[in-house]
């Protein structure tokens, strides 16, 4: 069994990633083009890879994980203000009911398959719980964990609930700043997207406002979507690579993201920005991530699960509940546009990135799902007058 847990990904060990390839994208990246950008931010993961063969209910094979955005870090876990929006309510984020009614979150935003959300919410608990107890503080972090999910349940044994509070925890504990592994880890491991290998990615912008500097990171954990809607940089790459769908050993391709041909998956994605903006703001910052979908080919189908959650680490103290007033500063509602237009790119980029960085994987029932060919993506790009490099 390999259960890994790992933060960042070190740079001798990157992939490739989409601009490597030659994809263009509007606007400008941070130094780390991650979310990891926004200062503060920190990723963790746990990734648990187990097995092959025929699935067995309990046993495996296994292939998936947990990811884990402290908006702070792990040592700042002061709350930050936020917001969360639902583009399609086929899948679950917890937490979501305070965080509409307070505006502030607690604790870090967390990532893993639909079937071990109970675990994960649990084991967020228990880390606030110890911490509170070393720290003699007698109140618990994170009451109403922040938990999202997706389904991977082609390539994984998701009955099976194979992650367990300790998995949950590494990932927790592993977080940290620099550059954010991608591709078959954490939460993202066992994913499936537009029918090729999807999994995790990030991208950040960097944009101007009355002469001052913010970043917008995101990261996302995608499992969505239609080969043939399919799109990279306007250019329609899932008819261009209409073959390498999902299949069985006998060759049998597979109708759906679960082999179903109703399903169409889902993607959780986090949108950490360091701009001083409000709930009501960061919600329509949210709400934007819906175009960054949109550019690659998602219509958010009914068997979609499309939620987002935003939050801003400007305003240290403010959100904290320690004092019974506090002072806020806060950009123009007419000031918006850079940021918006920051997470559409963003969150376009970081899709993008997933695929490129996903590797072709085999799983339960010996399931086949590749991954993007890096050659015909280029190939396809250049058709289109769309290569850079």
């Amino acid at each position: 069994m390999l259960v890994l847990a790992c933060a960042v990904a070190p740079i001798s060990a990157q992939k490739p990633r989409a601009r490597d390839l030659g994809v263009p994208f509007e606007g400008t990246p941070g130094a780390l083009n991650a979310i990891t950008d926004v200062a503060g931010v920190e990723v963790g993961h746990a990734t648990i890879v187990r097995g092959r063969g025929p699935l067995v209910i309990g046993e495996g094979p296994v292939r998936t994980g947990v990811t884990a955005v402290w908006p702070r870090g792990r040592a700042e876990p002061d709350p930050v203000y936020a917001a969360w929006f639902t583009l399609n309510g086929d899948g679950e984020m917890t937490g979501t009911t305070w965080v509409r009614d307070s505006g502030i979150m607690e604790g870090p935003v967390m990532i893993t398959n639909t079937l071990s959300v109970g675990i994960v919410h649990h084991a967020v608990i228990r880390w606030g719980v110890v911490k509170g107890v070393e720290r003699d503080e007698g109140r618990w972090l994170a009451a109403l964990p922040v938990v999202g999910e997706t389904w991977d349940g082609t390539l994984n044994d998701i009955r099976g609930q194979h992650v367990t509070e300790d998995d949950a925890l590494a990932a927790m504990d592993a977080a940290r700043g620099g550059p954010v592994a991608e591709g078959n880890v954490g939460g993202g491991t066992g994913m499936i997207c537009h029918r090729f290998k999807g999994g995790i990615g990030t991208s950040s912008r960097v944009v101007s406002v009355d002469r001052e500097r913010y970043t917008v990171g995101v990261l996302v954990q995608c499992n969505y979507g239609s080969r043939e809607l399919f799109r990279v940089a306007g250019v329609p790459v899932g008819r261009e690579i209409a073959d390498l769908m999902p299949e069985r050993p006998n060759g049998e391709q597979l109708g759906g993201v679960e082999g179903e041909a109703d399903r169409d998956g889902s993607i959780i994605v986090v949108v950490a920005t360091d701009a001083p903006v409000l709930t009501h703001q960061l919600e329509r910052m949210a709400r934007r991530v819906s175009l960054g979908l949109a550019r690659n080919g998602s219509i958010a189908s009914n068997g979609s699960g499309d939620i987002f959650v935003a939050f801003s680490t400007a305003n240290q103290e403010a959100a904290s509940e320690r004092a019974a007033a506090a002072e806020a500063r806060v950009l123009a509602n007419g000031r918006l546009n850079p940021l918006f237009t920051a997470t559409v790119e963003a969150t376009e980029e970081a899709i993008i990135n997933a695929l490129v960085a996903a590797e072709t994987m085999t799983g339960a029932n010996d399931v086949t799902v590749h991954a993007v060919p890096h050659d015909r993506l280029r190939e396809a790009l250049r058709k289109y007058n769309r290569l850079e490099g």
